[in-house]
Formats: C-alpha cells, structure tokens, sequence
C-alpha cells in the first residue's frame, strides 16, 4: 500500500471516516453521521472491524474464509433476536441483492430458534422480510425484480453434508431431556422433534442449509448467550462435518456487531474446550 493511500485510509476527518465507510458499505443509516462527528476514530474503527467481519465491498474474497452469504445467514437472526427492525430488513436487503431466497434466510432462522426461540427470531425475520419488500422502508436497494425467486449458489450450501463419524444425534439422547421424559414424555418428544428437524438431526429434510453451516449458526447463538460448555459439544460436532477452525471463529465474530467482543472471547473459551473433547 502506498504511503498515499495509507495515510486516506488513517484520516480521521468525520467526513472521510462517513466516505469510507459509505464505500465499504455501500449505504450509511443517518444516525452513523452524529458518531462519525463526535468520536470519527471510534467510528472508523467500528467500520474497519465491521467490513472484515460482514465481508463489505473492499474486503477480499477467499475460499477459506466464510462467504459474505453465510455470514449473512448468521448476523440477520442475531439482529432479529434483537428485535432489532431498523436493520434487519436493510441486512435482507443485501442479501437479495446477493441472490438469497427467503427460504435460505428462514433455514439460518431456524437453527437460530434452537436457542433464542422462534418467536424472537422465524417471527422476526418474517417481520423484517415484509418491511425489506415494502417502498417505505428506506434503506438499501432492493435489486431490479425484487427479492430471488432461485438462490443463487454461495460455497456453504455444499459444506457440511456428511459428518465423519457417520452418527445422529437426538436431543432425546441429551441427559437432560432423558430426565423430562421420566416426568414429562410427550414434552421431551415434542421438543425432540422441533430441535432435531432444525438440526437436520433426524435426516429427514430436505434443505439449502446441511447440518454443518446449520451448526455454525447454532454456535454463534450460544456465544450470544454465554453457554461455553454447549458451544464446545456444536463446536467439536461442526468439526466433525467438515467444518474448520476458520470457519467457526468467523462465525462466531459475525455477531459482534450485535452482542460485542465478549460474545467473540466466550466463543474463544469454547473453541479451546473444544480441543480437550473427544472427537
């Protein structure tokens, strides 16, 4: 990089920092502007971590890395369980504009839902996709003939297909759930079922989204909500379908945005106990 071009990228002039990051972005929400003027270097460094992290314009493609879809796939659910109907439909937005179905997004809400419940989050995102499909809302362009009718292919829906150690996995198997079936058998079906059929545990579904990229999800969620001990039994099981190391951390810093760095050093703390499971 050219001294030149170095010094453009440091400038911490509000009006350069809203430039960059209306380049990266490719559309600014108004509110950033009040940010970029009274803290421009903290600005500047929320835009340098948000395009790395969401791969914005700018960023290069790498077929190691998660792909901008896929993270898409995780960060949208995340700002639904927010409740968060500001941004959500403009993340929808992009994600049309990237050849994303409703169905691939509804999939990525479903494995969500196994931790954050589907009211916070299939229900949300049903909100979110009316409001991106709607005139009035005025952020992000929707593409030319409105949202795909076919998705377009993205590497993830590829990954993740076949697991290792060729084994399902039931939540009716968890000690947990064998305890609410002595007291409760119906409910421990019941609720089998709902998780294994997100999960893509029972292998009965036909779906975008495998069991791998799924997990992914699933593990981002559970750092949200500090479950170390889970994380690390999704993180050894999305190892087990192919899934790398990469793979998991960036799926884990896709939500930072929306539930910060601590969500990111929990993940850290799971991926690390992870490695003492075995596999």
């Amino acid at each position: 990089m050219s001294n030149e071009a170095g010094e453009a990228a440091d400038d911490l002039r509000p009006e350069a920092v809203l430039a960059r990051a209306a380049r990266a972005r490719g559309d600014l929400f108004p509110e950033w502007t009040r940010v970029a003027h009274t803290i421009p270097k903290t600005y500047h460094l929320i835009n340098e971590t948000g395009s790395y992290l969401h791969q914005y314009h700018g960023q290069a493609d790498d077929p190691d890395k998660l792909s901008a879809q896929m993270r898409e796939l995780i960060a949208i659910p995340a700002l639904c369980a927010k409740g968060d109907m500001r941004h959500t439909p403009n993340h929808i937005r992009r994600c049309y504009r990237l050849g994303m179905t409703d169905r691939v997004l509804f999939e990525a809400a479903t494995a969500y839902a196994t931790v954050a419940g589907w009211a916070s989050t299939i229900l949300q995102l049903s909100l979110a996709i009316a409001e991106a499909n709607s005139p009035q809302y005025a952020f992000g362009v929707m593409p030319a003939g409105g949202a795909p009718a076919e998705l377009t292919p993205f590497r993830e829906l590829s990954l993740g297909r076949t697991r290792k150690s060729n084994r399902a996995e039931s939540l009716a198997a968890t000690p947990e759930w064998r305890y609410a079936a002595e007291i409760d058998p119906e409910l421990a079906r019941r609720a089998a079922a709902f998780i294994d059929h997100c999960l893509l545990n029972d292998n009965t579904e036909e779906a975008l989204l495998g069991a791998g990229p799924r997990e992914l999800i699933v593990i981002a969620a559970l750092c949200t909500r500090g479950e170390v001990e889970t994380a690390a039994v999704h993180i050894r099981r999305a190892y087990d379908y192919g899934l790398s190391k990469k793979n998991v951390l960036e799926a884990i810093c896709s939500v930072i945005p929306m539930s910060g760095m601590m969500s990111a050093q929990i993940g850290l703390r799971a991926m690390q106990q992870a490695d003492t499971l075995s596999a």
